[in-house]
């Protein structure tokens, strides 16, 4: 496992993020999705949004050698106090499969919005479902096919 610290966003990180997912978006989820999906994507993954986002959730990043390698959130499913959702978890594509997204989900596991919820979903791209499923979420009600979004909706019910 490389060597990556995980900290919370700052303001002064969301050019860099920004930048981080439309690569990753472009790179390794163009074999499932088409480039207008990832443009109109990538289109709400601005700079200004990514702070808005930062507002209302707990963001972290993954930072190797004073780069950003990674990104992950969390927060309250629909403003729930029970139920979570991860969110905008992604990894530059020359450091995919070195363990920096097993560390940013360890992370949002360990965040206080995980543990107060009971059920903990995240929406998943085609690309990404299968790791999500070896980190234990499962397809919420056991529907194992994309939603309108092209997303999967994959869960993880925590024991009280």
């Amino acid at each position: 496992m490389e060597d990556v610290i995980i900290r919370r966003v700052e303001e002064s990180d969301a050019e860099a993020m920004s930048r981080l997912i439309a690569e990753t978006l472009r790179t390794t989820n163009s074999v499932d999705y088409t480039p207008d999906q990832l443009d109109e994507i990538i289109a709400h993954m601005t700079p200004e949004d990514i702070k808005k986002r930062a507002g209302w959730t707990h963001f972290y990043v993954a930072v190797s050698g004073g780069d950003i390698v990674g990104c992950g959130a969390i927060g309250p499913y629909w403003g729930r106090e029970d139920e979570s959702s991860l969110f905008t978890i992604f990894v530059r594509p020359d450091r995919q499969g070195r363990g920096v997204g097993r560390r940013i989900i360890e992370a949002l596991e360990r965040d206080e919005y995980f543990l107060r919820a009971r059920r903990v979903e995240i929406p998943a791209s085609i690309t990404a479902v299968e790791f999500y499923r070896k980190l234990g979420y499962d397809y919420k009600d056991g529907v194992k096919a994309v939603d309108e979004e092209r997303l999967y909706r994959l869960e993880k019910i925590r024991k009280p």
